[in-house]
Formats: C-alpha cells, structure tokens, sequence
C-alpha cells in the first residue's frame, strides 16, 4: 500500500471519532488561487487558479509529469503548496487538511486493494479504516459488492479477479464512507475499453448524487465523458472547460486533415504558409490548422491534394493549447 493511501486512511479514521463537519454545497467544491508547488528547483505546479462545482465530473488531462498527480495530492491534504491558496469542500488545503481529508475519498492507479485478501475483507477493512459503524457497514457492504458488479464474489480472492473488477472493487472502498469528493487519479490503466466504459458509468451515477468527482486520465474517450476538462502541461492548467467549448474556441481557425507521402518532412513547408496557424502529426496523417475556411484552396494548390474538413478532437485541442503555452513562455522569458 503506498504512504499517501496510508495518510489518508489513518487521517479519516483519526478524525471521525471527533466532531464532524458538514461540508457547505452552497461555495464551490474545489477553489485554488495561485496553486504552486516546487520542488527544490523544479515547478511541478505553476499559478494553478481553477473553480470546480459539487456534482461535477472534472477531467484532469495531461501527458505524466504534467502536475495533474501533484495537484490532486495538494487538494488531499497530502501534499502542502508552496505558495498560492486552494479550498476544498469550504476546507484550507495547507490549515485545514484533517477535515479535508474527513470528506472524501481516494483511488490510485494502483488500486490500493489487498490482493490477498477476499472481496468481502477488503471492503470491512475499509469500513474499519472509515469508521463505519456496524449498523451503517451492514449497509454499505451489500451496496459497495452490487455497484461493482460482484455479487456472489463475496469470498474471491482479489488477485483472481479481471483488471475491471478489481477496478470496480477499489472504487467501492474509496466512497463506502459517503464521500463528499472523490479523487482518481488514472484509475483506469490497463483495463479494458468496456470496463473502463462501465467505470464511467459508475462515475455518472456518483455525479448524479451530488458527489464531486475530479479524474486524472491520459485517454481522450474519457475526457470526453466529463463535464468539464482542465488541460495541464509543464505543471501550468492550460484551460478549463466542456469539451464542446473547448474544441470551438481554442483552434482559433478551420481544422482540416491532409494524407501526404512524407507527411513528416512537410510540416515546415505548410506552416510556413502566412494562412496556416499550425501543422502537426496525427498518426500517419496531418492536421492543419487554417485561419479561414476560405484558405482551403491555397493549402490545395500547395500541397496538391484535397484537404479534408474534419471536426477537431480533443487531442488537436491540447496540442493547440500547449503549442500556444509555449510561445507564451518563450515570449515572456524574452
């Protein structure tokens, strides 16, 4: 088990013997300002200012060592800011991270089960952790065992069940205590579409119930299916918003594919062009930002095939949006 799964569990269990604290649903569920976190020299996370609604599926995107781990871990109470603010639930991330940690729940990508253990053992040794009562862990186990699909596996060893059961199965011991807000952060590595497809349908019915839940991924399919999406690269948040908005304003031009032989070795030669704002590789094809529809002629007449209208994705939307981040550095370190 990792010590920042540790920290948590022992954190909650030291707490809720205490009074407790009803989160308020009428302020935002998660509010940094400035969030920045170092390490000796290293930016890991840079001025991160973002406001995250209860209820809401928020989609943490980034290629690894973007910082999205290391804002989760800030907003857990785990990890301190170096400077900047952020609240969670109402709660100060750097004064009040015992009560923080109270409310929600936290899912690794390495599920953070004991493989040795039965289905049924796991999730009493959380409710224990939790400080669940009998009465309310008589409850929450039947319910927990239904939601991952895994009824009349009570008694099967972890270690024998599929990557998407175990999954599943983490999941229900991160929310038996009724979590106000969860964490996942890449919850879904090495398991399959479908049941990564399925988890988000749990994610939704989470969502439905007032939960908040904040995912950090590197698949597209899944961001897709969250609310909003906060995009991060070299530890800066890029954007924040639905997917719909955000594959319309952040092009700022007319997305179109091309298939060239050599496609590689033409990106400088179409970006060149005064009406390109940006060329790059998408597999084996090439993406061409325009600035007006009407300069589809010009890129035809150059490159001598059919440019292809094609509606954005979400990966031309980080691309894009980091591309820009990087002019921006470059230009402010003049």
């Amino acid at each position: 088990m990792a010590s920042n799964d540790e920290s948590i569990k022992q954190t909650r269990a030291d707490t809720r013997t205490g009074a407790d604290m009803t989160p308020s649903t009428s302020q935002p569920a998660v509010d940094t300002h400035d969030l920045t976190r170092t390490f000796g020299g290293f930016i890991a996370v840079d001025q991160v200012t973002m406001q995250i609604d209860p209820g809401e599926v928020c989609g943490f995107l980034g290629p690894n060592g973007a910082g999205k781990t290391t804002v989760i871990r800030m907003l857990c109470g785990i990890l301190e800011p170096t400077s900047g603010s952020g609240k969670v639930l109402g709660y100060d991330v750097a004064r009040d991270s015992e009560q923080i940690k109270k409310h929600l729940g936290y899912m690794s990508q390495k599920f953070s089960l004991y493989n040795d253990l039965t289905v049924q053992e796991n999730l009493t040794f959380y409710a224990g952790i939790y400080g669940l009562s009998p009465r309310e862990r008589s409850r929450r186990l039947p319910e927990m065992i239904d939601m991952a699909g895994l009824t009349g596996q009570e008694q099967a060893i972890v270690a024998n069940l599929s990557s998407g059961g175990r999954q599943r199965l983490a999941l229900g011991c991160a929310i038996i205590s009724r979590p106000s807000i969860v964490f996942l952060d890449e919850p879904t590595s090495g398991v399959s579409p479908t049941g990564r497809q399925t988890f988000f349908n749990i994610i939704q019915n989470l969502a439905n119930q007032g939960v908040t839940v904040i995912v950090a991924t590197h698949f597209m399919d899944e961001a897709e299916r969250c609310g909003r999406i906060a995009f991060f690269s070299g530890g800066q948040l890029l954007a924040l918003d639905t997917p719909g908005h955000l594959k319309a304003a952040s092009l700022g031009g007319f997305l179109v594919e091309l298939e060239l032989p050599d496609a590689m070795a033409r990106i400088p030669g179409i970006e060149s062009q005064l009406y390109v704002r940006e060329c790059s590789l998408h597999g084996v094809v090439l993406h061409v930002i325009l600035k007006e529809e009407s300069d589809l002629a010009a890129l035809r007449t150059f490159t001598g095939v059919e440019p292809n209208p094609i509606t954005p994705s979400l990966e031309d939307v980080f691309i894009a949006l980091a591309k820009k981040s990087r002019m921006e550095r470059k230009e402010h370190d003049g």
